[in-house]
Parts: structure tokens; sequence; C-alpha cells
């Protein structure tokens, strides 16, 4: 069975947006706190073999980028990966390896993780990541936090979503001060009532 391991870069205040969408005005607030150690501990991470599990709009906007992202460690993984897209037109996938998940998005992702791979990278898919955790699909979440509060923009975690536990297993800090964080995934909330 494969793991399911979700990266999201996220601000201090929970916010995982980057683009310049729906009038985000912070956009590419990432940059300034990348450094070649930082990006080695996000590769070191990732480790040497995995597929990723992606939601359809992070698959649009990396298939513009990564194919054409040159030779490099990050690009090379990220292109060799089998891309298991959730979404409703899988005829328009072309950046390959791809398979989409199927119209039941859960059973789909279901399927896959009972198979026998690399590990399952989740990275971005904002509202995938949510169905994941609500689902108890998830074995870790590495949560790369940058030292910057953003206000507003898309939060990591959906306000619909259950609440969950997560239990810590590691950290990492690169030279600007972004921590690699990792948790184990639980299960549901426990509570004192």
């Amino acid at each position: 069975m494969r793991k399911i391991r979700i990266f999201e870069h996220i601000s201090l205040d929970g916010v995982i947006q980057h683009e310049n969408d729906d009038n985000f005005a912070h956009a590419g607030w990432t940059i300034p706190y990348r450094t070649p150690a930082g990006l080695q501990s996000l590769i070191e991470a990732y480790g040497t073999g995995f597929d990723l599990l992606l939601g359809r709009i992070t698959y649009d906007a990396w298939s513009i980028f990564w194919p054409k992202a040159g030779d490099n460690a990050m690009a090379n993984g990220l292109n060799a990966a089998t891309k298991y897209v959730a979404t409703h037109r899988p005829d328009s996938l072309e950046w390959g390896p791809v398979g989409d998940l199927g119209a039941d998005i859960v059973a789909g992702i279901r399927d896959v993780k009972l198979t026998d791979g690399p590990d399952l990278l989740v990275c971005g898919s904002s509202t995938l990541t949510s169905v994941l955790l609500e689902q108890g699909l998830v074995d870790e979440v590495i949560m790369i936090v940058y030292p910057v509060l953003l206000g507003r923009g898309k939060r990591f975690f959906s306000d619909k979503a259950s609440a969950c536990e997560l239990a810590f297993v590691s950290t990492k800090t690169t030279p600007t001060g972004v921590l690699l964080n990792t948790y184990r995934y639980v299960g549901p909330l426990r509570s004192e009532s």
C-alpha cells in the first residue's frame, strides 16, 4: 500500500495561495525565501521516487512550467512521476505519464493507494487535500512554513473540513527561516468532553 504525503507551502496564518488569481495581492511571496539549501531539503523530503496526486488546477499550472524547467533534480522528479489527477476532463491530460482518478475521486484515490508503487505526493491542490484529510487517506503532512503573515488568501484547510489530529515527526530549518515540519496523520480530533 502506498503512502499519501501532503506537501504545502504555507504562511504562518495558514495561506497557501501563490498565484495572482482572485485578485490575490501577494503572488510570489515564497520567492524571497528560496535558497539552494532549502531546495535540497525539499528534494530530500520528496524522496528519490514518487508519484503525484494532483487537483486539476495544480496539474494545469505545473504542466505549463515543469516540462520546460530544465535538467534539475526537482524538474526531473516531477516530470518522471506518474500524475494521478482529479478531473472531469481526463481526455485533456497531456503532461505524462498521467492517469485520471475517475468520476468517483475518493474511490479512485483509494484504488491507487492500494496498488504497489512509490509514495503519492500531493502539492497545492487545496480542495483535494481537504477531501483526503476528511476521508482519512493521508499518512503524512509536510508543512513548509514561511515566516510571513499574509492576512488573506486561500487557506490550507477548508471551513467545511472535519477537524483532525496530527502527530509531530520532525522539523528542519532552512537558512531563510523556512521550516519543513513533518506530521503523521492520527485521525479525527479527540476532545475532552
